[in-house]
């Protein structure tokens, strides 16, 4: 008798365990804003499905019609954490995260209103295209998907560059949508143009601060890169062949930015941008005595692409540009230090301007947004932990937490745009896992990581 009771018990037990992991694919059909659910397989969910979920065009005024939010959901159990990348772009890929994988969790990935097919059909309602709307659309997918689905769990959003901007700003309207918040490389700009980018990267490659940068040449890196360019705006009569040849070959067309010669110039002035955001080899670059141009040229495009600038890549990153001229700010290009190559143009900085949607290229800038949330952050943000790359010139505009210590940041010297929790030593490594397990169980973080940690 006592072994059938216990056979009775176990299987009523797992039986309890069948009826609380219900079918992922019941419970998804069930939430009447999501359509066109796709399996996929990826690696190492048990379960991986693409739908899409139906958003307001306009959250303040659902008579403006709606538009469907590309999103992408791996599955391992229904008491794991979730972790849910809130995308700045389009969807870069189903692959498992840095966070997932370290904490064995279920995964969500949103792509960003506006980019790539989660678009309004027609012409695009720019104005709609803010960080509040793209946050309610976070919240709506988060919640609908918490209630019904994983209501008994843990969620950290995390996102990467853009994508850790708009992990911020989601948090800042709806700061109980999640428990953690881990933003990668995410620049916290507080104007259109921010002046903190220019004066971080003129600094970058110089020899003061101590940094331990690699050597070459003899120079400092700053001014071999400022050689660099100085060397190509005065060869540009053996260099603009060379572009008009890649130009053809690939394409490209640059009438938004003025034509080839100004998109050829562009190239160069974003080269020192270009250069350390992804991290190239100061040895790589072409020594003054060597005279092969198609060296220089091939250097020159490998670091910084001319197809940055071109009509259909502009296009296609319209509503980056967008944001980044309404909301998030960007950078500019100083002609001043190369004056004499630019005496056709009409101002010394060089704005994307140019790259903003017909129509709009004078809308305005809502800068007291970004004052806002930039004192939520010192103030009452808690349980975000930034991540960011100390040669990386977004860094220039990292988040300045001041005396919050409910949050974290730390800075990898060294690394570049693609700084991440990987990317630094054991100790560093192991001090930012364990904070983050402390938020994910309520526990509180040992004496000794409650400093920021820089290396």
């Amino acid at each position: 008798m006592r072994y059938v009771f216990s056979l009775f018990v176990t299987l009523l037990l797992a039986c309890g365990s069948l009826l609380a992991n219900g079918p992922l694919l019941q419970k998804l059909q069930q939430i009447k804003e999501i359509s066109g659910i796709r399996e996929l397989k990826v690696q190492p969910y048990t379960e991986y499905y693409e739908f899409w979920y139906e958003q307001p065009i306009d959250h303040n005024n659902p008579s403006k019609g709606t538009f469907k939010q590309r999103v992408l959901l791996g599955h391992r159990d229904f008491n794991a954490p979730m972790v849910a990348i809130l995308e700045g772009y389009g969807i870069y890929s189903p692959a498992e995260s840095e966070l997932s994988k370290l904490f064995k969790t279920n995964q969500l990935t949103i792509e960003h209103r506006f980019f790539n097919n989660s678009k309004p059909e027609g012409e695009t309602p720019w104005r709609d295209l803010t960080l509040k709307q793209a946050a309610t659309d976070q919240h709506e997918i988060i919640q609908a998907l918490r209630q019904k689905i994983y209501p008994n769990t843990k969620w950290i959003s995390t996102g990467i560059s853009k994508g850790g901007q708009t992990t911020v700003y989601h948090r800042y309207f709806y700061p109980e949508d999640v428990e953690i918040s881990v933003p990668y490389v995410a620049p916290i700009n507080l104007e259109k143009i921010d002046p903190r980018l220019e004066k971080f990267l003129s600094k970058l490659g110089g020899t003061p601060e101590n940094r331990k940068l690699l050597e070459g040449g003899g120079k400092d890196i700053k001014w071999q890169i400022f050689d660099f360019q100085k060397r190509c705006l005065e060869n540009m009569d053996k260099l603009m062949p060379l572009m008009q040849e890649l130009t053809q070959a690939k394409g490209y067309s640059f009438n938004k930015v003025g034509g080839t010669e100004r998109a050829f110039k562009l190239t160069i002035l974003e080269f020192p941008f270009a250069f350390w955001q992804w991290g190239n080899n100061i040895n790589d670059m072409p020594q003054p005595e060597e005279d092969d141009y198609n060296e220089i040229f091939n250097y020159l495009v490998k670091v910084s692409s001319p197809d940055f600038f071109d009509d259909k890549a502009i296009e296609n990153l319209q509503a980056f540009y967008y944001a980044a001229l309404t909301e998030t700010g960007m950078y500019a290009y100083n002609t001043k230090p190369f004056k004499k190559f630019f005496k056709d143009e009409p101002e010394p900085i060089i704005t994307f301007d140019f790259a903003m949607p017909k129509g709009y290229e004078n809308a305005p800038f809502n800068t007291q947004q970004l004052q806002d949330i930039n004192h939520w952050l010192q103030t009452n943000a808690k349980n975000i932990l930034f991540i960011y790359g100390g040669s990386d010139p977004w860094s220039a505009t990292a988040v300045d937490l001041k005396k919050n210590d409910k949050c974290r940041k730390y800075i990898k010297a060294n690394m570049d745009h693609k700084c991440r929790i990987a990317s630094f030593e054991n100790l560093t490594r192991s001090a930012i896992v364990k904070v983050l397990k402390s938020w994910l169980t309520g526990t509180e973080v040992e004496e000794e990581i409650e400093e920021v940690l820089i290396y």
